[in-house]
């Protein structure tokens, strides 16, 4: 359970955008480390928030302590015409990858400060950011290196559907799913 002096709320994409270089450096703190070592993706993450954010239906779940932002969790709709389902390393049946409005939820980032870390502030962020979605489920893609969020993900009821590389020289990520609304823990 997460101590009782951080706050958590649930932003707009216009309210997130406001906070975006705060956001963008904690991105940076956490994805600089093994095993996502992104130092160069600083101008990535800034393109990709503000496509993100102007999207219907953004949000943007974030744990404070004090005005200290210490984790995040953001996301958004996908689109019927969605790119999310192209680059897959192998095929799935349509009736897993066709979308129409109000299918799937795909959450984009969940990102906690490692000395905040192990305290429930993710699940925290993952309840709060899904918790009340109209969408049937929600995805996310996970590197497979990245053993803690993949044991948290698989204890929170996700599961693994497919593998994915956005492109060329693109890492693979796991694709996973899980049926919503999400149960307590």
């Amino acid at each position: 359970m997460p101590a009782p002096e951080i706050t958590f709320g649930l932003l707009s994409g216009r309210q997130a955008a406001a906070h975006a270089d705060e956001l963008e450096a904690l991105h940076a703190e956490v994805y600089r480390d093994s095993p996502y070592r992104r130092d160069a993706d600083a101008a990535g993450f800034a393109s990709r928030f503000t496509v993100q954010s102007r999207q219907p239906g953004f949000t943007l779940a974030e744990a404070r302590h004090g005005g200290y932002l210490i984790g995040y969790a953001s996301g958004m709709p996908l689109r019927p015409s969605t790119s999310w389902w192209r680059h897959l390393t192998t095929a799935l049946p349509a009736e897993v990858t066709a979308e129409h409005p109000g299918r799937t939820f795909a959450l984009a980032d969940l990102a906690v400060r490692a000395s905040w870390r192990r305290q429930g502030i993710a699940r925290a962020l993952h309840d709060l950011i899904l918790t009340g979605r109209a969408e049937e489920r929600a995805t996310v893609t996970i590197l497979p290196a990245a053993a803690p969020a993949q044991h948290a993900f698989g204890s929170w009821g996700w599961r693994r559907v497919a593998r994915t590389r956005a492109g060329p020289g693109s890492p693979v990520c796991d694709v996973l799913l899980t049926t919503l609304p999400v149960s307590p823990p």
